[in-house]
């Protein structure tokens, strides 16, 4: 089984919502004349059909009910793909209530910090998003990996299962969710996995994962999916730093020499290096990236895996980061960028839709976002999910912001930070309808 300690590589937190100025009535009053956020949308190519909702409500019963109005009552469906804010809790009977009012032959998602819709993200207040899918040609296999319980034997349903994309989601104080993805990797050299860690509000409120009508507090979920397309994009949000160096003394999750320099030394030297404007950008944004193939030539944005800087040792001139290094790996500093990451993603985007063959229609996507993103990167709400149907048109759309985000780049699967993962789903397009939205 691959290997279950608990040490998360976690994305940064966003940034503090704070209530706005002013007269509380005033801010009553506007918040009674604006409407729940809600969004639907559905497509369909030949037999396949998916849809889509985002709701909201007080509790989870209201926004499981509104979902189940919207997208149930027309027969079973193969998938429900489910993503729940964290704070409506009760995730068992959530989870049992949307695979029954669904009709869900199959269930696989995770709690979130906030959701995403059909171009929409649910900042502001607790939602429910939900994707199904009906695919009569599709198979689907459902997996869970649960620190002490899992055997090697029930993961053989791996190799059986014939699927060569896994959706995977994993809980983030659970299970070590880097050296999981390695391990899957290790068993299937060809296999995709597209996902993320749940998330929270805080650790207090807690994560969960369903599975078939099942919610888990610890562990891992993964789907296997054939017979559908699915097509990987990854997009990062970080702009990098100086030059790439190389990793010269390490121990655990210390880098201790860059280039056979402290790295606090190189870090300091960077820093003072950069223009006025740029040292400010940069402020509490700072990074570090590490090199997915360092015998590559040269590396420029999108080539790291990005994670945090934990802490430094000013006595050693060591720098602790959100990941267990190697001597020779090659390094550099990044900072979080909200030029940069829309760039990313809008490119990544129009690369997808240029590969789309003729008569390849787009289903839909799962959308995991880093919970650093959203309104606090950008400053303005909904940025991933509407670059998303700006490029791609209103297609049904799922996902959260995660606390850690899985997918390949390179032709192999990474735990990623600060990024944006998602799974386009298509099918060949005979008869097909184009996708409608309703936001």
């Amino acid at each position: 089984m691959p290997d279950a300690d608990p040490a998360p590589t976690r994305d940064a937190a966003p940034e503090p919502r704070t209530e706005a100025d002013g007269d509380p009535m005033d801010l009553m009053n506007l918040m009674e004349d604006e409407a729940p956020l809600a969004a639907s949308a559905s497509a369909t190519a030949g037999a396949a059909r998916t849809r889509a909702a985002l709701r909201g409500g007080d509790t989870w019963e209201e926004a499981a009910e509104a979902i189940i109005d919207e997208l149930g009552g027309q027969g079973p469906v193969d998938l429900a793909i489910v993503f729940a804010d964290s704070l409506f809790g009760h995730h068992g009977p959530l989870s049992r209530r949307l695979q029954e009012g669904l009709q869900a032959r199959h269930i696989i998602g995770c709690t979130g910090q906030s959701v995403i819709g059909s171009g929409v993200e649910a900042e502001d207040g607790a939602a429910l998003s939900v994707l199904t899918l009906e695919m009569p040609e599709a198979e689907f296999t459902p997996i869970a990996v649960i620190p002490g319980v899992t055997t090697e034997d029930d993961l053989a349903g791996l190799q059986s299962a014939g699927a060569d994309t896994w959706l995977i989601f994993s809980g983030p104080f659970s299970i070590n969710t880097d050296n999981l993805v390695r391990g899957l990797q290790g068993r299937l050299s060809d296999i995709v996995l597209l996902g993320g860690m749940a998330s929270a509000h805080n650790r207090d409120v807690g994560t969960a994962l369903f599975l078939d009508g099942r919610a888990y507090e610890e562990g891992a979920v993964l789907l296997g999916v054939k017979g559908l397309r699915v097509r990987p994009i990854v997009a990062q949000g970080a702009e990098p730093l100086g030059r790439p160096l190389t990793i010269t003394a390490c121990d655990r999750n210390l880098v201790q020499a860059i280039g056979s320099r402290p790295a606090l030394e190189v870090l300091k030297e960077v820093l003072g290096e950069l223009d006025d404007a740029t040292r400010e950008r940069v402020g509490y944004n700072l990074l570090v990236g590490l090199a997915m193939d360092e015998y590559q030539e040269e590396h420029g944005r999108g080539d790291f895996l990005i994670r945090n800087i934990v802490g430094v040792d000013r006595e050693a001139g060591a720098i602790a980061i959100s990941a267990v290094p190697r001597v020779g790996q090659t390094f550099q500093f990044q900072f979080r960028d909200a030029d940069a990451a829309d760039d990313d993603l809008r490119a990544h985007l129009a690369d997808a839709r240029a590969a789309i063959d003729e008569g390849e229609v787009v289903l839909g996507s799962v959308l995991c976002a880093c919970n650093g993103r959203g309104q606090g990167l950008f400053g303005t709400p909904h940025h991933d999910a509407a670059a998303v149907a700006e490029a791609l048109g209103p297609i049904p759309t799922a996902g959260l912001f995660c606390n850690g985000e899985i997918g390949p780049v390179g032709g192999s699967n990474y735990l990623h930070g600060f990024t944006a993962s998602i799974a386009l789903l298509t099918a060949s397009g005979a008869d097909e309808a184009p996708p409608d939205a309703e936001g």
